[in-house]
């Protein structure tokens, strides 16, 4: 027989689960190790740019700019995952978005106008710098994204 401490805590765990944002999705298994990609990105691109304006911004202008960019929009992206509410969501689809748009035209250019990128971005040839994962992780965001919306609607 159930004592009463225990049939109170599962009308808690009940409410809970009703309270609970539909956002909140977003924090579950994929989406935590998405986070957690976008803020080793964050991480590295800011470090990163960091370092090349500070050293070397007069070797690669244009190229350094862009890594600063980079770094702001994992940096935006990062946050918004963790935020998970309204907002934060539509902001991520935004951040990926650009991203992804980011690193198809710094792709582009970094073989049409090689010599504006002396040194490369995190962007530049499409991201093979750093395995092709600037081209890939806009689109698993976007998609994971999408899931959660779905989710969402549904709910």
């Amino acid at each position: 027989m159930k004592k009463r401490h225990e049939i109170a805590s599962a009308k808690q765990d009940r409410a809970a689960k009703k309270s609970r944002s539909p956002f909140s999705a977003m924090h579950t298994g994929p989406g935590r190790a998405l986070t957690a990609v976008y803020g080793v990105f964050a991480l590295s691109a800011t470090a990163r740019a960091g370092y090349q304006v500070i050293r070397e911004f007069d070797v690669a202008p244009v190229a350094y700019s862009l890594s600063v960019i980079a770094a702001v929009i994992y940096i935006v992206a990062t946050i918004c995952l963790v935020i998970g509410n309204r907002t934060s969501h539509r902001i991520a689809i935004a951040s990926c978005l650009i991203e992804f748009a980011g690193v198809i035209v710094v792709g582009i250019l970094s073989f049409t106008h090689p010599e504006d990128f002396a040194n490369p971005s995190v962007w530049s040839s499409f991201g093979s710098g750093y395995g092709f994962i600037p081209l890939i992780l806009p689109l698993v965001g976007l998609w994971w994204l999408a899931l959660v919306g779905r989710r969402i609607r549904a709910a």
